[in-house]
């Protein structure tokens, strides 16, 4: 065992925390984390750029997102922690990978932080055409009292946590739950829709699966990716559950069941109800559908649940990077205003550090409404992608250890390793290769690691005397 290893077993930082959440909590915020605005809003967009294949993309990006959480699973069987992938990564390659990963994953956070409450203002400007009252209120002031709500919520204890996402994601379940019952009705005993009859009939007289060719359905698995980003948080609530090594194996596995059913089995739903290209960018498709069957109102509805969802990501957002920085600080890696606790177990010091930056985005609504949502969408691509790549890498080495008969596998592992670790990480890459050839957002995006990467560089060079003293004052204990 090493010194790193043995630290991080010793002085586990969530002993500070209260384990009050339940079961039926972690399954939902296990749902949550697989259904969000991606699907609800993004799917509309993509169906009509990539036609009736992103069926299959959403399949491919789901069976990797599986094979990341079963990665995942198995380390926190190996050792529950609310320090998730970081802490991992201190366990099996040191102190710096973990400062960089645990700064990348805050950066993805902070960042879809700012998404979150611009999202939030965007979708109750729509609610401007029913009521006078919100149409005068300025785009801001929506962004700053999304802030304040869940902040508000998110310190009071753990239990609230667990409670609002429990509802949150339930509302999204059951959407998503209305929307297969009506879809499958018209596409297996339904009248024709604006004078065509649902089914895979539709589809072959629309120009079959990929009407506009091969190339844009490969280009779009990068967006894809990120709809399922923050099923990795399932992880992080492992230090404040009772029995981890049961509830989360149990949580992860039943991932992949929902997947299938809300994510692959919608769009195949989409597909077959209306021809793709009535779908478009920027419109929800569940509010395309509805629209075209005659169901008045259900625009104001979808427009509810996608606050919801973005209300959701921004809580499952202070929560995470409060809990990721928490660990950080017990090591050194953030700063030591970052591992402070209330009275009530809540890590308030990293979460006030991604409020800060959340709190420039209610400057960017009040300066830029039309271009605050864009100014920072691709940025948290680069976080989600390091986060789910340390997973694999940890769970490689957890594998190669093993084998060298230094640890024991846990009895929850990652099927068909280290093959399944490899090709998810080849994967992995060739998302972000997408991205830099998706111009000019993209190209930007990765470009921006010129900055980044300097900065993490500068940023471990002053953490590393921090890092170093602890350590040494923890091997003295």
């Amino acid at each position: 065992m090493t010194d790193v290893t043995a630290r991080t077993q010793a002085a586990p930082p969530e002993a500070q925390y209260r384990k009050e959440l339940r079961p039926r909590q972690i399954q939902m915020i296990a749902i949550g984390g697989a259904i969000g605005t991606g699907l609800f809003m993004g799917a509309g967009g993509r169906l009509a750029g990539a036609g009736p294949a992103l069926v299959g993309v959403y399949a491919v990006c789901g069976f990797f997102g599986f094979l990341i959480l079963r990665a995942l699973g198995e380390l926190v069987v190996h050792r529950p922690t609310s320090g998730s992938f970081v802490s991992y990564a201190r366990e099996f390659y040191g102190e710096r990978t973990a400062f960089v990963a645990g700064w990348l994953y805050w950066l993805n956070w902070a960042t879809t932080a700012v998404v979150d409450v611009t999202a939030v203002a965007l979708y109750m400007n729509f609610f401007g055409r029913y009521s006078a009252f919100v149409a005068g209120v300025p785009q801001w002031v929506w962004a700053l009292a999304a802030i304040v709500v869940v902040l508000g919520l998110n310190l009071l204890s753990v239990k609230v946590f667990g409670e609002l996402e429990f509802w949150f994601a339930l509302l999204k379940v059951l959407t998503i739950g209305a929307f297969l019952i009506v879809g499958l009705y018209f596409a297996l005993f339904g009248e024709p829709i604006d004078g065509q009859r649902p089914g895979f009939g539709l589809i072959a007289a629309h120009g079959g699966w990929l009407p506009n060719g091969l190339l844009p359905a490969v280009v779009v698995i990068q967006g894809v990716v990120f709809a399922y980003a923050s099923i990795e948080l399932v992880g992080t609530t492992a230090g404040e559950v009772a029995e981890p090594q049961k509830v989360i194996p149990r949580a992860i596995n039943t991932v992949i069941v929902r997947i299938v059913v809300f994510y692959v089995g919608s769009v195949l739903l989409l597909a077959m109800l209306l021809p793709y290209d009535a779908y478009q960018k920027g419109v929800s498709p569940f509010v395309t559908f509805f629209s075209h069957v005659g169901v008045d109102g259900v625009d104001a509805f979808v427009n509810l649940v996608v606050l919801t969802a973005a209300l959701s990501s921004l809580n499952a957002g202070l929560y995470s990077t409060g809990r990721i920085l928490h660990s950080m600080a017990s090591t050194g890696s953030a700063p030591a205003f970052a591992g402070r606790v209330n009275r009530n177990g809540v890590p308030y010091g990293g979460i006030a550090l991604t409020v800060a930056v959340a709190l420039l985005g209610v400057v960017l609504n009040a300066l830029v409404p039309a271009d605050a949502f864009e100014i920072v969408l691709n940025i948290a691509a680069i976080g989600i992608v390091s986060a789910w790549g340390v997973i694999v890498l940890c769970q490689l080495k957890l594998w190669s250890w093993a084998k060298a008969g230094r640890i024991e596998r846990p009895a929850f592992r990652m099927p068909l390793a280290p093959w399944s670790g490899v090709a998810t990480l080849v994967f992995l890459v060739a998302v972000l290769v997408l991205m830099a050839f998706d111009h000019p957002v993209g190209t930007w995006t990765i470009a921006s690691l010129v900055v980044i990467v300097p900065l993490l560089a500068l940023g471990w060079r002053a953490a590393k005397p921090r890092v170093e003293a602890l350590a040494a004052r923890t091997d003295q204990d």
